[in-house]
């Protein structure tokens, strides 16, 4: 058994900062799946949301994420969120964060940080790092981290559950106590004793066939949450990046809408522009109306794509304010200085999540969710474009503090080890790896931008088929990650379609042809799913 004060699963902005803040408190163990800067974080080009300007203020803020959301956020957490951003950004920078600056104009050469403009957003008002934010956040977060003799990161472990008291035998109220955790180097199970875990494990973008996402989201967290029987929120709301790049060789290649904030404008193959008809804001609306959008014009035309010009900018202007965009779409033979770029919307977030409270804990005692994984509350039924990475750093230091104003108790005794039985090595790989696909083309194709009831009916039946067979595969086989990993998602892919099911009316990005609209008695009602715990 593995004994520390705090154990933190992900490595992205929202574990990294956390670890970081509780580090002076006690020894933290950070669980990654694979090596420590892959994460959704590193990922992230566009940056972070926070009123930093002159020019904006936190109530224009806080209307463009209401609106965005569609009635369903929570306006006092929206409000404590974007007040808190400015504090939470100053810690970022202290920690090493280089965001891009610019020169005040007639000022001799004084600099200030240089905002873009993304979707949905009144203001410039997005801090980045030219268009690898993310990169630079991990960068950063990693060294202070590594530099911290208190946080010792594991890569290549997998978490397989939660660690509950009472399903033990301990004595006292029930709480989380752990995880069992899978040493993906040696094929060992790990018992992790900690009175206080956090889940920040991000998204789960993999559930479908194209995502913007890498191949580590595949919503363990959500599903380990769900299993220990915490609440989970509004997992209809799977928000869609409306432009990934179209291309045979780009394995998920996101153009980030900050390309749009720069004047790029969306075209059909006849070069026409389309969303002049859509939204005032034309190709800069929210990314829901987007993504419908083109993928209403590719069902029109029969085209496998729209287009994303920003032809009509200065070469050297594109070249300098999206160097990686600009790069990597080289490497495909596109010049997108003289071309237009050839998009489909992918899914890129997930609005719901784990339950949680202001602070960042669920119901379950010791156990905390920040960052993607968790449902506080903010985005409602369509996030606001880099509010996600705002609402991580937030959620990291109030759990972090939550935690050392609300200590549990040490763990007595010792903790069971993990029980495999008889347990055999999995000789028949193809069919975790067919069931994998089967799941993903089936959110794909039956629970995407826009859906049907019938549609999802025949989903859900499948997916409960394939949750019977991936449950006895699961139990007569030694786990893998690649197992671990199918069990997650074919639960995610469940929620999704459940709460899909249950919600009567298309909002924000859960639009559906059987209720095509609106319905306000179903304004600020989350959809929320539990199960007790087996």
């Amino acid at each position: 058994m593995k004994t520390f004060d705090y154990l933190v699963l992900g490595s992205g902005l929202a574990g990294l900062f956390c670890a970081l803040k509780v580090a002076a408190h006690g020894r933290v163990a950070v669980i990654t799946k694979k090596q420590r800067a892959e994460s959704n974080t590193n990922y992230a080009q566009g940056g972070i949301a926070a009123v930093t300007s002159k020019e904006d203020s936190f109530e224009m803020h806080v209307r463009d994420t209401l609106a965005a959301g569609a009635g369903l956020c929570r306006e006092d957490i929206v409000r404590s969120i974007v007040q808190e951003g400015p504090a939470r950004i100053a810690e970022l920078i202290e920690y090493g964060m280089r965001f891009t600056e610019r020169e005040i104009p007639d000022s001799n050469g004084a600099r200030e940080l240089d905002l873009g403009r993304e979707g949905g957003h009144s203001k410039r008002r997005i801090l980045h790092a030219k268009d690898v934010t993310g990169r630079e956040i991990e960068r950063a977060l990693l060294a202070a981290t590594e530099a911290e003799p208190n946080i010792t990161i594991l890569e290549d472990h997998v978490a397989i559950d939660v660690i509950l008291s009472h399903k033990i035998g301990m004595s006292g109220p029930p709480r989380c106590v752990g995880a069992y955790v899978l040493d993906r180097q040696t094929g060992e199970v790990e018992t992790f004793a900690a009175p206080v875990v956090v889940l920040a494990t991000g998204g789960c973008g993999k559930v479908y066939l194209y995502t913007t996402n890498p191949d580590i989201a595949t919503g363990d967290g959500l599903a380990i949450a769900y299993r220990a029987g915490a609440s989970i929120a509004n997992m209809e709301f799977i928000q869609f990046h409306p432009t990934c790049l179209y291309h045979p060789q780009a394995k998920s290649f996101l153009i980030s809408e900050a390309v749009r904030g720069e004047g790029a404008v969306l075209k059909n193959a006849q070069g026409v522009e389309f969303m002049d008809a859509q939204h005032p804001l034309k190709s800069l609306a929210p990314r829901d109306i987007v993504a419908r959008a083109i993928d209403s014009e590719m069902k029109r035309s029969g085209a496998d794509c729209v287009f994303l010009d920003i032809t009509h900018k200065p070469a050297r202007f594109t070249m300098n304010r999206f160097p990686n965009i600009y790069q990597k779409c080289l490497e495909f033979g596109l010049d997108i200085t003289k071309e237009p770029i050839p998009v489909v919307p992918a899914a890129h977030y997930q609005c719901g999540g784990v339950v949680t409270t202001a602070d960042g804990a669920t119901e379950i005692s010791g156990l905390y969710a920040i960052g993607e994984v968790a449902c506080t509350g903010l985005h409602g039924a369509n996030r606001l474009a880099s509010n996600s990475l705002l609402e991580a750093l937030v959620y990291a230091h109030r759990a972090a503090q939550h935690a050392q104003t609300h200590p549990q108790p040490p763990i007595s005794g010792p903790i069971p080890g993990w029980q495999s039985g008889q347990a055999q090595n999995a000789d028949e790989l193809v069919v975790v790896s067919h069931n994998w696909d089967e799941i993903r083309r089936l959110l794909w194709d039956y629970v995407g931008i826009v859906r049907s009831t019938k549609r999802l009916l025949r989903a859900q039946k499948r997916i409960a088929n394939l949750q019977e067979e991936i449950q006895e595969y699961y139990w007569d086989f030694v786990v893998t990650s690649d197992l671990l990993e199918l069990r997650n998602i074919a639960i995610v892919a469940e929620l999704i379609i459940t709460s899909a099911l249950r919600r009567h009316e298309s909002r924000g990005l859960h639009y559906t042809l059987d209720y095509p609209n609106p319905d306000p008695a179903c304004a600020q009602r989350d959809t929320v799913l539990q199960r007790t715990a087996a």
